[in-house]
């Protein structure tokens, strides 16, 4: 009796392993709305036809013009916190909810949630494979591997991320900012050649334009002297 209850069960494991690979509309609907919820208070940020208006976005949200940033980065990052705590949960039933699940660019969504968090660490690897696999975009793979190795501190490998650092003035008491830059490459000279392998459609200088970022060779050394604090 024992035995047939196993294999019953181990049946039914298979069969749901399976099932996970066919499209998964309730599922998709639900990434789809996460996603909206991780990209509202970004867009209100970074887009510049929203975030050129304050005045009218404060009334808005109901929100003292001078106190409009931090709300909008507190509440950032509160939905972020939520949001992770639900991918965590879908993550566990469905390993990487990829291309074969929930079609393209839905596909992108737990990309997003992750990138946002600080558990890139403990879910690069899942990320690794699903690119692997050809369920997202190896970019998207290539752009959170610079990130983590950035919050390691070394040197990443596409020229994806950007930094900035501030500090304050001992003099005048006042924070200081320094004009922000490349995070550090690691050989900067085959970074365009990586870039197009990894997928990319842009230049390293091309891509730190689209930030705002004055393109400059940066290394290790260089911001180990920056002052931060």
């Amino acid at each position: 009796m024992k035995v047939v209850v196993l294999l019953l069960l181990l049946i039914s494991v298979a069969g749901s392993a399976r099932a996970q690979t066919k499209p998964n509309p309730a599922l998709k609907r639900e990434l789809d709305s996460l996603y909206a919820a991780d990209q509202r208070w970004r867009l209100m940020l970074f887009d510049r036809r929203i975030s050129r208006r304050p005045d009218s976005l404060a009334t808005a949200l109901g929100v003292p013009k001078d106190q409009l940033q931090p709300y909008i980065i507190g509440q950032m990052l509160r939905t972020d916190s939520a949001n992770l705590v639900r991918v965590r949960a879908l993550v566990k039933q469905y390993g990487y909810p990829g291309k074969s699940l929930v079609g393209e660019p839905t596909n992108e969504t737990v990309w997003n949630v992750i990138q946002h968090s600080d558990a890139i660490k403990q879910y690069l690897p899942l990320i690794k494979k699903a690119a692997a696999k050809g369920e997202l975009p190896f970019r998207l793979y290539a752009q959170m591997l610079d990130r983590q190795l950035m919050r390691d501190g070394k040197a990443q490998l596409y020229g994806t991320q950007g930094m900035s650092y501030s500090h304050t003035n001992r003099a005048t008491g006042q924070r200081e900012g320094q004009p922000p830059f490349i995070w550090p490459i690691k050989d900067p000279a085959g970074v365009n050649e990586r870039r197009r392998q990894a997928g990319f459609t842009t230049t390293v200088e091309q891509s730190a334009t689209a930030l705002g970022i004055p393109y400059r060779v940066v290394t290790l050394a260089e911001v180990a002297q920056m002052p931060k604090d």
